[in-house]
C-alpha cells in the first residue's frame, strides 16, 4: 500500500467551480491530462514528503521530448497520453512512450475519455489495442483514464450522475478484464463530486491520479482517502505536466508490479 501523506496546513479550500475552456475539434493533437484545471500554473508545491518521487506527463502537444534532459532534471517516471475517443491516436506516442522507457523511466499510457461519443467498454478496447496496455515487466504503470471537463460540449458530457458512473465502470472492468489491473483515474475534486454525485465506490479498486494546481493538495474526491499520483503544476522544471508519486522508489516498484 502507498503511505498516505501528511499535508501541511490542513485540508484547503475546495476548487472553484468554472466552466471549462473549449478547445477546437480540429486540434490534431485533441486534449490533455489539465487542460480544465483551474489556477496556480505559476505556483510550486509547497509541500513534498521526503523521498517522493517526481515524475511528469505529456501529450502530443509536447512534441518530441528530450528524454535525457528530462531524467537529468530528476524525472522518475511519465505518463504518456495514448488515445482519446474511439479514433483519436497521439502522433508522439511512440517518441515519448519507448523514449522515457529507454532513458529508464517507469511510464504508462494515459486515455483522454469522452463518454459522449460511446460506450465505456468501447473506449477502453480501443485504448489498449493503442498502447495503453499493462505489462509486468518492473517498468509499466497501469493505464490511466483522464476524466475531467468536456473540452467539446456540455462539461458533464450529457450525463447524469448515474450514467457517468456507469461509464467509468464500463470503461474500468474492461480494462481490468484486458490487463488484470484496474485503470488509474485521472480526475479533479471538482469535476469527480459534481459529475459523479461524489461517488465513492471507484476508490477500492482504482488508485487516484488527482489534479490541483498550487501550493497545496486540497481535499480528494470523494470515496479516496489519499492520492496515489498528483499533478500540482502543467508547467515547470520537466515538459507537460508536473507530478508526485506518493512514496518513495521502493513503494513505486510495488505499486507497478
Amino acid at each position: 500500500m502507498i503511505a498516505t501523506v501528511a499535508l501541511a496546513g490542513g485540508t484547503a479550500n475546495a476548487e472553484q467551480s468554472r466552466a471549462a475552456p473549449r478547445l477546437s475539434p480540429e486540434d490534431p493533437n485533441g486534449a490533455w491530462a489539465g487542460y480544465s484545471v483551474p489556477g496556480g500554473r505559476d505556483a510550486q508545491a509547497r509541500y513534498l514528503p521526503a523521498g517522493a518521487v517526481s515524475g511528469m506527463d505529456v501529450s502530443g502537444h509536447q512534441g518530441d521530448v528530450d528524454w535525457p534532459r528530462a531524467w537529468a532534471d530528476g524525472a522518475r517516471f511519465a505518463y504518456v497520453k495514448a488515445t482519446e475517443g474511439t479514433g483519436f491516436r497521439n502522433a508522439r506516442f511512440g517518441q515519448q512512450y519507448d523514449g522515457s522507457h529507454d532513458v529508464g523511466m517507469i511510464r504508462g499510457a494515459y486515455h483522454f475519455g469522452l463518454p459522449d461519443r460511446s460506450a465505456g467498454r468501447d473506449q477502453a478496447n480501443f485504448f489498449v489495442d493503442n498502447g495503453g496496455g499493462w505489462r509486468h515487466d518492473g517498468r509499466t504503470l497501469p493505464g490511466a483514464l483522464d476524466i475531467e471537463y468536456n473540452p467539446y460540449g456540455e462539461a458533464c458530457y450529457g450525463l447524469d450522475p448515474t450514467a457517468m458512473s456507469r461509464w467509468i465502470a464500463d470503461f474500468s472492468d474492461t480494462y481490468h478484464a484486458r490487463t488484470g489491473r484496474f485503470p488509474v483515474i485521472y480526475t479533479t475534486t471538482n469535476w469527480w463530486n459534481r459529475c459523479t454525485a461524489s461517488n465513492p465506490d471507484f476508490a477500492p479498486n482504482n488508485p487516484l491520479w488527482v489534479a490541483r494546481y498550487g501550493t497545496d493538495l486540497g481535499a480528494l474526491p470523494a470515496g479516496w482517502d489519499y492520492q496515489t499520483i498528483w499533478q500540482h503544476n502543467d508547467k515547470g522544471t520537466f515538459p507537460g505536466g508536473q507530478d508526485t508519486f506518493n512514496g518513495n522508489n521502493k513503494q513505486l516498484k510495488r505499486f507497478i508490479s
